[in-house]
């Protein structure tokens, strides 16, 4: 059976969005239904919130599963993801490739699957 951040990737190779592909792989992480984790990941996706989509999904399962315990493992995990990419930021992401997203969805979720 594959592990979380495994299956966060088969789900954007499968169509999802980044944001919807990491909290999906992570909603029972998270507390919710697979359907309740496309819904509130939807916004995240294609850099609507200035942050890497892939990201912001990690960061909610951490808040989700810490809550207010969750900022530094949060800072880790941008800090990690950044030291990797160059950035958090969507847009500045984006503009390293065409491949950028499945590799940030990998990143996240494997930063997320360790932390």
């Amino acid at each position: 059976m594959p592990g979380s951040a495994e299956k966060a990737v088969q789900n954007h190779k499968s169509g999802m969005p980044c944001s919807v592909a990491v909290l999906n792989a992570f909603c029972e992480e998270a507390g919710l239904t697979e359907d309740a984790a496309r819904q509130i990941a939807r916004p995240f996706a294609g850099g609507r919130m200035g942050k890497c989509g892939a990201v912001l999904a990690a960061e909610y399962v951490l808040t989700q599963k810490y809550g207010d315990a969750a900022q530094e493992k949060i800072d880790a995990l941008e800090a990690a993801f950044a030291a990797q990419h160059g950035s958090v930021l969507c847009r500045e992401l984006r503009m390293q490739g065409f491949h950028v997203c499945r590799e940030c969805v990998r990143d996240a979720a494997a930063l997320l699957e360790n932390s």
